[in-house]
């Protein structure tokens, strides 16, 4: 959860992680199925949505992270790695 008032500006980062906050996949008009991933139709076109832009219409998104359903990656990664070397 964003402590802050204000949403994060263009260099603010995840203090855990690092990873840009103001990027397309944090912004509450973010959808995978409108046009350019976008549902603001003045919005320019923003390639990288995982990267910090200078949109206009940013809003930050309030959501809380629920992980994906499944198994972790890093096990699964280990599992594929036991059994190529033979474990």
């Amino acid at each position: 959860m964003w402590p802050y008032r204000d949403a994060p500006g263009r260099n603010d980062t995840c203090p855990q992680c690092r990873a840009d906050l103001r990027v397309c996949l944090n912004c509450a008009r973010y959808d995978e199925r409108a046009a350019h991933q976008c549902r603001e139709p003045r919005a320019e076109p923003v390639a990288d949505k995982d990267r910090a832009n200078f949109c206009e219409w940013f809003v930050f998104a309030e959501r809380s992270f629920t992980p994906r359903p499944g198994a972790d990656r890093a096990d699964a990664a280990r599992a594929a790695l036991r059994r190529l070397l033979g474990d």
